[in-house]
């Protein structure tokens, strides 16, 4: 929703910010497939906490594109999109646990990222054009569920709950 009205809003008044004309401009290039270019525009951003470029970055480096693949780093831009409440950042790092991909194989966190993102798909927080079908986070929480023991289900609830406290504290500022 925040996306749209952002979206809306540069539309309507026709100005653009230029952290925004950079990550479009990332994303003119990476759709030319000059993953290169795209990077040097989005490796700024990213360093300065934007989750989009963020989660772009862990694009890159996943799928090596414009650099050579590279999980850790991959999940390393995830997690600063993920912790931004970027849910389609929320459901690669999920993935990334659940695989042991550039992070040690861990169900509950795959759970807790899975969960989350779920929950920003139902909000409508997630970019429809990420991936195919956003009912694959709540397909893959159900699955991961279905990998813990009753004790893990709890701690991985524990971390969903203190995550979104402490994010919604931090929106509250």
């Amino acid at each position: 929703m925040k996306r749209a009205l952002l979206t809306a809003g540069i539309a309507c008044f026709g100005f653009l910010s230029p952290a925004w004309a950079e990550f479009q401009d990332g994303l003119q290039a990476y759709y030319r497939l000059d993953f290169r270019t795209a990077l040097r525009e989005w490796q700024p951003l990213a360093e300065r906490g934007n989750p989009e470029a963020s989660y772009q970055l862990g694009i890159l480096y996943y799928r090596g594109e414009g650099v050579l693949q590279d999980y850790a780093e991959a999940a390393k831009w995830f997690e600063q999109a993920a912790e931004a409440g970027d849910a389609d950042a929320q459901y690669n790092l999920g993935l990334m646990y659940a695989n042991g991909q550039g992070v040690a194989r861990d169900l509950v966190r795959a759970h807790v990222w899975f969960t989350l993102a779920a929950s920003g798909y139902a909000d409508g927080t997630g970019r429809d054009w990420a991936i195919q079908d956003p009912t694959w986070a709540a397909r893959n929480r159900n699955w991961s569920a279905a990998q813990l023991t009753p004790e893990e289900i709890a701690e991985a609830w524990r971390q969903i709950q203190e995550w979104r406290a402490n994010h919604q504290t931090a929106e509250r500022r």
